[in-house]
């Protein structure tokens, strides 16, 4: 067996979507020394705490995929709790990962970390460029503090810390709260309810018209373990001092509409779907620019509508269980 499959590798927020997703990824590429900690077993904005794991953990590489995350409502509700928690869990865990000597780490943003309205498609140097999307202000910022503290911490110690950006993601393990979930699992389990109680129509939040990119989650996985691969140098030939970061999507985007029917028909929901338009709509439209990751070598391999038949399988066999 290869010695780099017996790293003792941290990943960070295993039980959310990220998370999950990078851990099923590890195993498949048979990585053996997958580190875990549940939110019972260690509070990631207790900084003492995150300082006695990595002390007696021993952990060469860290997924930082942990993060409070959700749609514009909860965003909107809860700006306070999305800038704290955010904060707190990035500056603990990449300080304690360079306290402890960890030897690569790889951070996880948002596109969101975008000037709200960003030329089209947005390459990682259009960050700080311009004013953000006032819904997820305080995530985005967060997320842009990360980035920055990664780039800091390889500047000044030449620790190995990357940071990479993914577009809107979906798929298993996905958050299907009414209110606090993003669009898709949030059409997924609203088209759902409302084909078992013989609802005539779904009303969605909106125009319907912003355009979003969407990635399944295990292609997100599988490019951030890639990434996470490649040497400091052939890293390094696609970034610079000032990016720092790697954009994660499939380059192709669809309005709200078009993603719902997709969602309606995978569901197999028979009603109308009507757009209620004094709610807000978000970001008009955000389109990453990949062309660096296919530079160094990753392109995404799950179709949108394939990955929702997926993810509303796996949803189905959640409510079972619930």
């Amino acid at each position: 067996m290869k010695t780099h499959l017996n790293k003792r590798i941290y990943v960070a927020g295993h039980r959310g979507l990220v998370g999950s997703a990078i851990v099923r990824t590890l195993r498949k590429r048979d990585y053996t020394n997958i580190v875990t900690r549940t939110h019972a077993e260690m509070e990631l904005t207790d900084q003492a705490q995150v300082r006695a794991f990595f002390e007696s953990e021993q952990i060469d590489e860290v997924y930082l995929a942990a993060a409070r995350v959700g749609g514009i409502h909860a965003n909107n509700t809860y700006p306070a709790e999305f800038i704290y928690d955010n904060l707190m869990v990035q500056a603990n865990v990449i300080h304690e990962a360079w306290r402890a000597g960890v030897k690569r780490l790889l951070f996880l943003g948002s596109s969101c970390i975008y000037p709200r309205m960003s030329q089209q498609p947005i390459k990682e140097e259009y960050l700080m460029s311009g004013s953000l999307e006032p819904t997820n202000e305080p995530y985005a910022i967060a997320k842009i503090a990360g980035i920055k503290m990664c780039e800091s911490y390889h500047r000044q110690y030449g620790s190995d810390f990357r940071s990479v950006m993914p577009t809107n993601l979906y798929g298993p393990g996905d958050n299907y709260h009414p209110e606090n979930s993003h669009v898709i699992p949030a059409l997924i389990r609203r088209f759902h309810e409302a084909k078992m109680n013989g609802a005539e129509k779904v009303t969605i939040w909106g125009t319907g018209e912003p355009r979003r990119e969407f990635l399944y989650v295990d292609d997100m996985a599988d490019a951030c373990v890639h990434v996470m691969e490649l040497d400091r140098e052939t890293y390094d030939l696609n970034t610079s001092p000032m990016l720092s970061h790697i954009n994660v999507g499939t380059g192709e985007d669809v309005t709200i509409r078009e993603v719902a029917e997709v969602i309606r028909r995978a569901v197999g929901f028979k009603g109308s779907i009507e757009f209620d338009t004094s709610k807000p709509d978000g970001t008009p439209r955000k389109l990453l620019d990949t062309g660096k990751l296919a530079q160094l070598g990753w392109r995404p391999g799950m179709r949108l509508s394939d990955g929702i038949v997926e993810t509303y399988r796996h949803f189905q066999q959640e409510t079972v269980r619930a």
